[in-house]
């Protein structure tokens, strides 16, 4: 079985010790390195090249914030999930800006922690409910662009990301689209590559920032997906 290589970035000893007693508890997750700082976590990413870490935001010589904006950069491959108590509006955005692929609080249970670390490692996006809340209202509140463009995308394209931003996974895209999930996955690669971005959460803000998107369309296929099930 390939385990799912994961590294921690949290400035507690103590913490760090329970999320990776919670993640070893299933075979098929695998800690592979720690980090204390943010500083460390990029050197230790580029050194590693982790599917998934978990990040918390205050953390010394270098925060969250930064440390995920430098570990996307030099290593897409790496879905960062952060796992923070700061819930406050300009961390999240700022955050999800950068490229973050999941934003937890700490009062989430252990199995809610393996269960969003496998999500992020699939390409998923995962929030908090508390956290969904506050980028449903920025999305409310997001101006429009200041004239800039960006490539057109093919109705298949714009599909799948309709899709991706009801919530669904690629495997429900898959399904909802008769095709394969690798073929889902390429579809949103080249969704990321033309919009310049490199998660679900940032393309869906791109979108609507340049029109490709409504607040109200998303809304409309989230209620319909609850209908599906």
């Amino acid at each position: 079985m390939t385990k799912v290589p994961i590294m921690l970035a949290e400035d507690h000893v103590v913490v760090r010790e329970s999320i990776r007693k919670f993640l070893e508890s299933e075979d098929d997750l695998l800690v592979v390195g720690e980090a204390g700082d943010g500083e460390r976590a990029v050197e230790m990413a580029k050194e590693l090249h982790p599917k998934v870490i978990i990040m918390d935001i205050d953390m010394p010589k270098l925060n969250g914030i930064e440390a995920t904006r430098k570990i996307r950069e030099l290593c897409p491959g790496t879905a960062v999930l952060i796992l923070t108590a700061y819930d406050y509006d300009q961390y999240v955005i700022a955050l999800l800006e950068a490229g973050a692929a999941g934003y937890l609080l700490k009062d989430v249970s252990g199995r809610e922690l393996i269960k969003a670390t496998k999500a992020v490692s699939q390409g998923e996006t995962v929030l908090h409910p508390s956290i969904a809340g506050k980028v449903t209202k920025h999305l409310r509140s997001h101006k429009s662009n200041n004239g800039e463009t960006v490539e057109s995308l093919t109705q298949r394209e714009m599909e799948v990301l309709h899709l991706a931003a009801a919530g669904l996974k690629n495997k429900e895209i898959a399904s909802q689209l008769f095709v394969s999930i690798r073929t889902v996955e390429a579809h949103l690669g080249k969704i990321f590559s033309k919009l310049g971005v490199t998660s679900r959460t940032e393309a869906i803000l791109t979108a609507l920032n340049f029109g490709l998107l409504s607040l109200d369309q998303i809304l409309k296929e989230d209620v319909q997906k609850v209908h599906r099930r």
